[in-house]
């Protein structure tokens, strides 16, 4: 991986490629892309977790809640997760499902990474329930509900910062043999645009992320969805957010062993990287394209709304090393304002609704 991007910078007269280009080819190279080869990645044999991977409670919750949804407004059963990952998600989802209703299920699966295609056979009922599809253009026009969770994240960025009053990108380059950051004056016209819709004015020595991928995918999803719901789980900032000191940083970070990266220009292909999402320009681009914001919660305050807490209530058991006690521990880790849920937000949007 690192021969061939080395190749591809130096081959642009420039001699520069834009962070999104980089972080596109680390991520999603159809032969060296961390994502598309074969290792685990999610889990604790990977470099990361989700909060959908840490117990089936997760799954299981969403598969009543979305029940719900589609009765309460005549939506077929049908679903579409978008990065599914390890399958974990859909196979709790499933099970509950099953448990719970004798209604039919079509679950739609769109994941570019091979290795977890193969790894969602091994536990999913693909081609009776769950389909694999290459592209979210196959399923138009769906009518139902679209999830992701932890998907906008992984989107490839630009970078941007303020250097003595004046607005620069910050490039890739090489020298010495590595990996470096130029920066050179902001000419993109789609970033100045974002950065103008979004209201945000940098202060001197600040660096944020550009997420111009997040409204492409956007346009997609509402492309294909002809009427029903886009649930987004995720980790961002509102543009307020985004202004504050705490953040002047940017936020692009790599994981690896599940330790934090704070140079994302090592061992590209060899690790995650991410970054926080812009929570505010996610519904915008929505709204531009006709997906109707519903609401936005933290994932602790969501999961009380819809009844986790009810949940732990019907299974008490005061043996901590039983099922049903791992399983409570699972469902408080998930509610708890100091847990890991309290750093994801659920945005909800609709459309024809």
């Amino acid at each position: 991986m690192k021969a061939y991007l080395k190749e591809k910078i130096l081959s642009q007269p420039s001699k520069m490629i834009t962070y999104a280009t980089y972080i596109s080819e680390a991520l999603y190279h159809p032969k060296w892309g961390y994502y598309i080869k074969q290792e685990e990645k999610v889990g604790r044999g990977g470099d990361f977790i989700t909060t959908s991977n840490i117990s089936d409670i997760y799954g299981r919750i969403m598969a009543k809640w979305f029940l719900n949804l589609m009765k309460e407004h005549d939506l077929p059963t049908k679903v579409c997760e978008i990065g599914a990952g390890n399958g974990r998600f859909a196979a709790a989802f499933l099970d509950e499902w099953s448990r719970i209703t004798g209604e039919p299920l079509q679950y739609f699966i769109v994941d570019e990474s091979p290795y977890h295609r193969e790894l969602q056979k091994e536990i999913l009922p693909i081609g009776e329930q769950v389909f694999q599809v290459e592209n979210l253009e196959e399923l138009k026009p769906f009518i139902g509900v679209v999830f992701s969770n932890e998907l906008f994240d992984a989107l490839p960025v630009h970078v941007v910062n303020k250097k003595d009053g004046t607005m620069m990108e910050v490039m890739v380059s090489v020298e010495n043999d590595q990996f470096v950051e130029k920066p050179v004056l902001l000419e993109n016209s789609m970033i100045k645009q974002f950065l103008k819709e979004s209201n945000l004015t940098l202060v001197d020595n600040q660096r944020i992320e550009i997420p111009l991928a997040m409204g492409e995918l956007v346009q997609r999803i509402s492309q294909m969805l002809e009427r029903g719901f886009v649930i987004t789980v995720d980790y961002g900032y509102t543009d307020e957010e985004w202004m504050e000191p705490i953040h002047r940083d940017g936020s692009l970070r790599g994981y690896s062993k599940h330790e934090q990266v704070h140079n994302v220009l090592l061992n590209p292909g060899e690790m995650d990287i991410t970054s926080h999402i812009h929570f505010d320009g996610l519904i915008r681009s929505g709204e531009k394209e006709g997906l109707r914001f519903v609401s936005k919660q933290r994932q602790d305050e969501f999961f009380l709304s819809i009844g986790l807490l009810q949940e732990l209530e019907d299974h008490y058991d005061p043996n901590p090393f039983s099922k049903v006690g791992r399983r409570n521990r699972a469902i408080r880790s998930l509610i708890l304002p100091s847990g890991m849920s309290s750093m994801f937000q659920v945005l909800i949007q609709k459309k024809g609704i």
